[in-house]
């Protein structure tokens, strides 16, 4: 069976550049289902820093489309692409519905800070959005600041004293996680005890005092144990003698 000749859309002058056989390619690829912008960003930047010719630059990109998008390339027309904004062009065309919707810079009002989340990471999340959306109005930027931010000590001081530029919000914010990080452990650390004077007993805690084991008393020898007279003991007390009367003695009968 002769091999199978597979159609090569890239011009003759393409094909005869070689590519240098240490020369790394991205390790980007392209499935048929990202964004073809985002795609396109990501090699343009590997190649800006890897450098690389027009021609090189086809190739490498050739190597990034995986599935459907290797079947596309090859439904091409031979030798119809030769250059790379060509190859880009086509790319776009072909992918565009897998495009992003584009941002509108009013998004910006839609970023709040979330509920637990902290200064220092809404800061990075409201910046990301600021590059994302490519903001240059300084008075927009701290306005959608001051709005997505929840109320706070940070906040009440942006109202306070109204900050210019988001640079200055930066600086200001970074300051006051500084202090509150400061407060922080000065509220969570120990306390020490003052010493004692020395020389005066510590008192036993009523932990102690109760599970103190107590020194048993010496025991002493039994002795019988006395009889006792009820009442008081009196002394000196004459004996009492019995005596009896009778009842006419005690009536007076007059004569």
């Amino acid at each position: 069976m002769p091999p199978r000749e597979f159609p090569m859309p890239f011009s003759q002058a393409i094909m005869d550049v070689v590519i240098p056989a240490t020369f790394v390619g991205p390790k980007a690829t392209f499935t048929d289902v990202e964004d073809p912008e985002a795609h396109l960003t990501a090699f343009h930047t590997y190649m800006m820093l890897v450098g690389g010719s027009d021609a090189m630059r086809c190739k490498l990109f050739l190597s990034t489309l995986v599935g459907t998008t290797m079947d596309w390339f090859i439904s091409l027309p031979d030798g119809n692409v030769t250059s790379f904004p060509q190859l880009t062009m086509l790319f776009r065309e072909q992918y565009i519905a897998n495009r992003a919707p584009l941002p509108v810079s009013y998004d910006l009002f839609n970023v709040r800070q979330y509920q637990g989340e902290s200064l220092k990471e809404f800061l990075n999340h409201f910046g990301a959005q600021v590059v994302r959306l490519n903001i240059k109005d300084e008075t927009m930027i701290v306005h959608a600041f001051k709005k997505g931010i929840v109320t706070g000590p940070f906040s009440e001081s942006l109202i306070r004293n109204d900050p210019k530029t988001f640079g200055e919000i930066r600086r200001r914010a970074v300051a006051h996680i500084a202090a509150e990080g400061e407060v922080h452990e000065k509220r969570t650390c120990v306390v020490p005890t003052l010493p004692r004077a020395p020389g005066r007993p510590q008192p036993l805690r009523v932990h102690e005092a109760t599970t103190k084991k107590k020194t048993p008393a010496k025991q002493q020898p039994y002795q019988p144990r006395k009889p006792q007279t009820r009442g008081h003991a009196r002394e000196n007390v004459p004996p009492r003698h019995d005596f009896v009367v009778e009842l006419k003695d005690l009536i007076a009968i007059p004569t």
